[in-house]
């Protein structure tokens, strides 16, 4: 059974989410809906596509995911079913899918046009939800549109290469929950352009000089837990999905802070990193 995923920044007060379920559930009775997030800041598509980029590999194959992120319906930007790596995503043409097939070329790409004469203002109810079920009844997104070559683009979200000075300038794209800082700086492009020297990354007024594998790796269990004084410690290393993170081993935002509060780093603040 395929599986139906949500992105959105609908947040979790209003009713915007129950809708979207309650539309599925209209169109195809018992159907599987999985919530990634509903907490993406408002209009921020790269952050959404930081969280998609992350979660869909963990979904089967054939997985439909529905992102309610700036999509709304205009003169500039009309609406996409896109086949990528096996699974397929519903959204706005407003450069999210770029974001996440700039390591991956999409099998397919549909401008949906089956719904030009609908007028709007929840499209993913009045357009996603359609699709949705459409694509999870065994449908064709052939369909449901024209075939198109290319994406909307997003310029400007890539680290800045400086070779005269061999510099690295990046921007934070998302912070998590830990308030642990994700930069745009992936671990191919340290590696490329770093060539194994010695380096020293700025984060405001906070450097570090060592890119750690593991959370763990910065702890020292050789000694005795009661002498350990590595709770707070700033960490670097490359998550899960090879972009470099700032964090702070350990942080509870609610009461001491995290990275991004304590490094006063927030969405598209400047990181650079200085090859030596």
């Amino acid at each position: 059974m395929s599986v139906i995923t949500l992105t959105t920044d609908f947040g979790v007060k209003d009713h915007y989410s129950g809708s979207v379920k309650g539309a599925l559930f209209n169109e195809l009775g018992n159907v599987n809906i999985v919530d990634i997030s509903h907490n993406v800041s408002p209009f921020n598509i790269i952050e959404a596509a930081y969280i998609i980029e992350n979660a869909y590999k963990n979904f089967p194959e054939g997985s439909i995911h529905i992102i309610g992120v700036d999509s709304e319906k205009n003169p500039e930007q009309n609406h996409l079913a896109v086949k990528l790596d096996g699974h397929y995503f519903i959204c706005a043409d407003n450069g999210i899918m770029s974001l996440l097939s700039n390591k991956i070329n999409p099998e397919k790409i549909i401008e949906i046009n089956i719904h030009n004469d609908v007028i709007s203002t929840f499209s993913v109810v009045d357009v996603f939800v359609k699709i949705a079920a459409h694509i999870y009844r065994g449908g064709s997104i052939d369909l449901v549109g024209k075939q198109k070559d290319n994406l909307k683009e997003l310029y400007n979200i890539n680290p800045i290469l400086n070779e005269k000075t061999k510099e690295i300038i990046g921007n934070v794209i998302y912070v998590d929950n830990y308030e642990n800082v994700v930069t745009n700086i992936s671990k191919k492009l340290f590696q490329e352009f770093g060539k194994s020297q010695s380096f020293e990354i700025n984060a405001r007024n906070y450097k570090f000089k060592e890119i750690v594998k593991s959370y763990s790796q910065a702890i020292r269990f050789d000694v005795v837990k009661e002498n350990r004084k590595e709770i707070g410690k700033k960490i670097a290393l490359f998550n899960k999905n090879d972009y470099l993170e700032l964090s702070i081993y350990k942080s509870n935002p609610l009461i001491s802070g995290g990275a991004s509060s304590l490094f006063g780093l927030d969405y598209r603040d400047i990181i650079t990193i200085k090859f030596k």
